[in-house]
């Protein structure tokens, strides 16, 4: 497979900050959509954005909960957005098409990990659900609102090496992994990009997809301190044996991506560190790089034909 999967030699690395990623670039009048922009590293990617000079939209689940979190930061709004519920996605866009603004930069950076087996919506998979499908129904509703030279930012993860799309079993009917539904949906993340990059390019808007690295943030929460000791993050006094990345440098690489002119002319790629991660071989889970199934441009297309299948909305069918 040919793929522009190589590393550019951004000069950034693994420990770029958010504000240092963005320090050069003048957001003056842009305007940013950010998922989940109030909790962990989309808390950082709101703040790096004001500070580049953009306005800052944040659909949120919880939205007193963000609202408190963003008091005191200028030029950010907080509107009501449940992934999970299709029709919350559906009242979001409206709204926000309502307004007659345009998106210069579309970061879905809200999901949930290793989740209990939970079903939304008519019995999906809440993470596929949540990390994938209500990202893929938002920015499709979003569309007509999507300025030509836009962004489109999807974090995505490492743990994407768990798993590819199970296409005969996609919503775990018949038995649950938290960790491998985690894989598939950071999976689709990357494949969502690839094939968003494909149909949108031509207006000069190009998508990304990213591995933020690792950082302990809310996203957590459904991990026992038994499961990080089991996994080697701490030992049992919580003492951490790994080292994790702050959250102002786990929001870097979001930016960079959504901002940098380095990455002119290109897209459909999975970033991590700041830079173009390598495509990988062989199996199982890596420090870095991206598995060869996760930016397949067949598979891609395949997914975005189920997704729009399975949320009836596909902004690029012409009716």
């Amino acid at each position: 497979m040919t793929t522009a999967q190589h590393k550019l030699g951004s000069g950034f690395g693994a420990t770029t900050t958010a504000a240092e990623a963005v320090a050069d670039v003048d957001l003056t009048g842009k305007l940013a959509v950010v998922t989940g922009g109030y909790s962990g590293i989309g808390l950082e990617t709101t703040r790096a954005l004001i500070g580049a000079g953009a306005h800052v939209v944040v659909p949120a689940r919880r939205r007193a909960t963000a609202e408190d979190a963003l008091a005191g930061l200028e030029n950010v709004e907080v509107d009501e957005l449940d992934l999970g519920d299709l029709e919350s996605v559906r009242g979001f866009a409206e709204r926000f098409l309502a307004t007659g603004r345009r998106i210069d930069l579309l970061i879905a950076n809200a999901g949930v990990m290793a989740c209990p087996e939970t079903r939304v919506g008519p019995g999906w998979e809440a993470q596929f659900a949540t990390n994938h499908l209500g990202h893929f129904a938002l920015v499709n509703r979003l569309w007509p609102a999507v300025a030509d030279g836009a962004r489109v930012v999807s974090l995505s993860s490492r743990g994407h090496h768990n798993s590819p799309i199970r296409w005969d079993d996609v919503q775990f009917t018949h038995g649950y992994d938290k960790w491998e539904a985690y894989g598939q949906a950071k999976t689709a993340n990357v494949l969502f990009a690839v094939h968003l990059d494909e149909l949108a390019s031509a207006r000069g808007i190009r998508a990304f997809a990213l591995h933020p690295g690792g950082i302990m943030t809310p996203l957590q929460r459904h991990l026992s301190r038994a499961e990080m000791v089991e996994r080697g993050w701490m030992d049992e006094a919580g003492t951490m044996l790994m080292e994790f990345k702050t959250p102002e440098q786990g929001a870097a690489t979001t930016v960079w991506a959504a901002t940098s002119p380095q990455l002119a002319g290109l897209g459909g790629l999975y970033l991590e560190d700041c830079d173009v991660a390598e495509l990988l071989d062989g199996e199982g889970m890596t420090a870095s790089g991206v598995r060869p199934y996760a930016v397949d441009r067949a598979q891609a297309a395949r997914l975005w034909t189920l997704s729009a299948e399975l949320t009836g909305v596909d902004a690029f069918v012409i009716s």
